[in-house]
């Protein structure tokens, strides 16, 4: 993806990089109040090797692009980089990370000490999830999903769809 020379100049970048295998309500709750805070966000999927996702790289930006396609100053990308490399190619200066509980904290905070040791100009903000979605997490919705349970609550349509069509393609 690449920037204009407006977003180039002056603009607030953020990053808010995830798995995001499924994208889930909790996930939106932190892309629509950060989005509110920074002219452009990015979404960025990340291609993670070490896991055994349910959606391509591919399938999860189609999915973010079409729950997030109400939000002109959002933009969806993917890396399998370091995330500060990918930062500096997309000129951002803030990650974004949704914190559900302490234990996240302490995780997300080793994670942001070590991208600010790597590049000082990039800085890290915590968001607190929305307390309604402070037990949601992929591997739940996956795990509920997967035994046909009901996770409308949870996810948006497009992704209950694509988790149904998903599921029933590997019986």
């Amino acid at each position: 993806m690449q920037l204009s020379d407006k977003q180039r100049k002056g603009e607030r970048i953020a990053v808010y990089p995830g798995s995001f295998d499924p994208v889930t309500f909790g996930h939106l709750d932190i892309i629509h109040r950060a989005a509110k805070q920074f002219d452009h966000l990015i979404v960025a999927v990340l291609n993670n090797s070490s896991k055994n996702p349910l959606f391509s790289v591919e399938e999860r930006k189609e999915l973010l692009t079409a729950v997030t396609r109400d939000l002109p100053n959002v933009s969806i990308d993917s890396f399998r980089d370091l995330l500060v490399r990918f930062m500096r190619s997309r000129n951002a200066q803030v990650i974004v990370r949704g914190i559900r509980s302490v234990t996240d904290f302490e995780y997300e905070l080793q994670l942001a000490s070590t991208n600010h040791q790597l590049d000082d100009g990039i800085e890290t903000i915590f968001m607190m999830t929305n307390p309604k979605y402070s037990y949601l997490s992929s591997s739940i919705v996956k795990e509920i999903a997967h035994f046909q349970g009901n996770v409308k609550d949870l996810v948006p349509p497009e992704v209950d769809r694509a988790m149904s069509l998903k599921y029933t393609q590997r019986k």
